[in-house]
């Protein structure tokens, strides 16, 4: 009896921590995340799996191929890339909230990475509660219509980058093996059925689309990106840690996205770190980093033709950004601060940042990059007001230092940030803060990449078909519509 105990426990994870799944909703081993893939004139919710510790076998034709032209010096493109944080105190946003002159730049960007903290109260009912997905829908529905209803774009405008007509979107072995008929094919390889021409460009959808969102209580992040580079964006995956109540709770913590654009890879880890303005509660936050750099990991998955293998684990990524709440305040006397307050002496007083007094200690997020702060602490305003809660002494609530709480960190090669500021919405307690940055992305190997479809439908989907071994074939029929078909990475010998 106690050695099916112990076997049921190793399998399912000791009592505190089923509790807190359940607690936080979440499923061991699975991405549940809200994933939409728009193609032109079809909309469809791409599905979420996970691959169990399975991987594909690459028939031996295609593997030498794509071997040779890996090494090849891949081409690069430059993109546009917004990246947006705001705290807004659990306040759900309203039809008359205008997010536009948060999310306007001076051109469109590309890519639009944006997170909020507490979009809704963290209260015992939210944190342990069923999660409360109204708010989350309401910003998304903001967002979108302020992304696709922007002004209309000059006549001589081009995007940010353009992708050889030549090099079309390659398909997964996963949408090989979905395949169910003759028009499927045509709309997978975006080609016209009676001439096989690459039509995907003649009939450009222009806006953008979401591709990726996920809430864990009151931390939300999500990604849109142009329409027409929707169908680019590969191996979606998303990790939650969470680091509250308990050290497990979902108060505090991080969501993370990592996606494949292209043959480059991208992380983005939204944050709510430990709060406090006590001394040594920025040790805490420096403990909140490194968990979630030590339990962020993401569902192991296949490697595909001409992609890098997707990492596991937030720094195996080619390109980071790190966004949120960091909750770092200022070490100093209250009176050394609102003197320089008054004074807007913004480098005195971030001087005493206990984020960069961290970085430079060497403690936390050692080679990381952020951009130079020339902004006002985004820290604790009054609601509705241009007056930090410090600078009201009649007021009821409690005494908090102004600070720069709300950051956008980067890592990686290939990324060069263009502007770094603050909005000046009063919705919260916070101000946004945003910075756009620009891009290098790896393009796909044209060898590879631009089979004709009628080669790609000869050889390579037969192939694919007959050589991708399975160990179960009745896992087979069950799982083909929502993810590759596997074999088990570590058979049982």
């Amino acid at each position: 009896m106690k050695t099916e105990s112990l076997r049921h426990t190793k399998q399912h994870g000791s009592w505190p921590k089923m509790n807190v799944r359940r607690w936080l909703n979440l499923k061991k081993g699975t991405d549940d995340f809200h994933s939409v893939n728009v193609a032109p004139d079809r909309s469809e919710r791409r599905k979420s799996c996970s691959d169990d510790g399975r991987y594909a076998v690459v028939p031996e034709e295609l593997s030498e191929v794509w071997l040779t032209n890996e090494e090849s010096k891949p081409e690069k493109s430059d993109l546009s890339m917004f990246v947006g944080t705001w705290n807004v105190g659990g306040n759900c946003p309203h039809k008359g909230l205008d997010v536009r002159d948060w999310l306007t730049t001076s051109s469109p960007a590309d890519i639009y990475v944006i997170g909020f903290q507490e979009i809704v109260p963290l209260n015992a009912g939210n944190v342990l509660g069923t999660e409360n997905k109204s708010p989350a829908a309401r910003w998304l529905s903001l967002i979108h219509e302020a992304l696709n209803t922007t002004p209309e774009l000059p006549h001589n405008y081009s995007p940010t980058t353009t992708v050889d007509s030549t090099l079309k979107s390659r398909p997964s072995f996963s949408d090989l093996l979905s395949l169910e008929d003759e028009q499927e094919f045509q709309h997978l390889f975006n080609t016209n059925p009676s001439t096989g021409i690459d039509d995907s460009n003649s009939k450009r959808n222009p806006g953008f689309c979401l591709v990726a969102s996920k809430q864990m209580v009151g931390i939300f992040l999500c990604v849109f990106i142009r329409k027409d580079l929707s169908h680019h964006v590969t191996n979606l995956k998303i990790s939650c840690v969470g680091r509250g109540i308990m050290g497990y709770l979902g108060n505090k913590g991080s969501v993370s996205v990592s996606m494949t654009l292209h043959r480059t890879t991208f992380c983005f880890v939204c944050t709510h770190l430990a709060s406090g303005q006590k001394e040594g509660d920025e040790f805490k936050r420096n403990s909140d980093v490194m968990e979630i750099l030590k339990k962020t990991r993401f569902s192991r998955s296949f490697r595909t033709l001409g992609r890098p293998i997707p990492p596991d684990n937030i720094l195996g990524h080619e390109k980071i950004i790190w966004l949120g709440d960091l909750n770092y305040r200022l070490s100093s006397t209250s009176d050394d601060i609102h003197e320089l307050l008054q004074r807007n002496d913004w480098q005195a007083l971030l001087e005493k940042d206990q984020l960069g007094l961290e970085q430079k200690a060497g403690r936390i997020f050692e080679g990381w990059k952020e951009g130079k702060i020339y902004f006002a602490p985004t820290y604790k305003y009054i609601t509705n007001s241009d007056r930090y809660v410090a600078q009201t002494p009649t007021t009821k609530e409690k005494r908090r230092t102004p600070a720069w709480c709300d950051r956008i960190l980067w890592k990686g090669e290939g990324l060069k940030q263009k502007s770094y500021v603050r909005g000046e919405s009063k919705f919260s307690d916070h101000r946004p803060v945003s910075s756009v940055f620009s891009i290098q992305v790896n393009l796909p190997n044209k060898s590879i990449d631009c089979m004709d479809s009628d080669t790609l439908k000869s050889s390579v989907l037969p192939v694919c078909v007959k050589k991708v071994q399975v160990e179960d074939h009745e896992w087979l029929v069950n799982k083909t519509k929502s993810c590759i078909e596997t074999i088990p990475r570590f058979p049982n010998s």
